[in-house]
């Protein structure tokens, strides 16, 4: 005899999978309207534009100089991404493999960042940052975005690390290995996937991190987020077409940074390789 799922269960799928495409059509509709005016040449009360120009892109990038933007933008998430793993996983292994008096203070202090809005420690951070002459600067950026970074390493690492059987290092060190050829030789394999997952997911953060950048950064270091912030809000007129284009660029700019990042790592696979690694 045939299973038959209940009604209720299949009008609760329905009903899940109608809000799913009403929100992946809202969302297209977004980006579809974004893209499709960065291109038009006159926008005004119909369904397409009246013809079709890429003028506002060669526009966008010598108004709004996003050369030099760009390039901002790539030293700040490339210096942010190998910072935060260089302090961040180390941090993460101590916390995981030592128990010591205040150990819970600290996982607290690490959580905070992560919890409370940017812009509540970003003020007093920004104020310490132009007071030590940093506040302006490309290395205040990043100063600036390593203090919610950092933590998010160390939180994403802990339970990876956890998973490894500590038997693995002591093997090592029976063998006479010290501890830095056992975290370069024995650990640094094993961690890996967590350790590209966690720097995916601090790429992602960084590209988007407005707040703190926006309160640290000069002129010569404001990210790409944050100078489609000032062409939207700045004073003077500008075209929409144009700001549109930057909003185009910011977001291949944030997809092309994604697909070279999950070439090298399927976050969705940390556990199961982790498992793997301890059988």
């Amino acid at each position: 005899m045939v299973s038959r799922t209940p009604l209720s269960t299949r009008l609760w799928a329905a009903a899940i999978w109608v809000l799913v495409g009403f929100f992946v059509l809202n969302l297209a509709g977004l980006i579809g309207s974004v893209v499709t005016s960065s291109f038009a040449t006159r926008w005004l009360g119909t369904w397409l534009p009246a013809g079709f120009t890429t003028k506002w892109y060669f526009a966008a990038w010598d108004e709004f100089q996003l050369g030099d933007v760009l390039w901002v933008t790539f030293q700040v998430v490339g210096s942010v991404v190998a910072l935060a793993g260089l302090f961040g996983v180390p941090a993460a292994y101590a916390l995981a493999r030592r128990d010591f008096p205040g150990k819970k203070a600290v996982l607290l202090l690490l959580l905070l960042p992560l919890l409370v809005p940017p812009v509540t420690y970003g003020i007093p951070l920004a104020t310490v940052l132009y007071k030590s002459g940093l506040g302006g600067s490309l290395a205040g950026v990043i100063l600036a975005n390593l203090v919610p970074t950092v933590p998010f390493v160390v939180l994403v690492m802990i339970p990876f690390i956890e998973q490894i059987d500590p038997r693995i290092e002591s093997a090592a060190r029976v063998f006479g290995a010290n501890t830095l050829k056992v975290f370069i030789y024995v650990l640094v394999p094993i961690l890996l996937p967590g350790v590209l997952a966690a720097l995916l997911l601090v790429l992602v953060r960084t590209i988007a991190m407005f707040e703190l950048t926006f309160l640290v950064a000069g002129p010569g270091s404001q990210t790409l987020v944050v100078a489609l912030y000032y062409a939207v809000f700045a004073a003077g007129v500008r075209a929409v077409q144009s700001i549109d284009a930057m909003a185009v660029i910011y977001m291949v700019t944030t997809l092309v940074w994604l697909i070279i990042a999950l070439r090298f790592v399927n976050p969705t696979q940390i556990v199961a390789r982790a498992k793997r690694s301890n059988t």
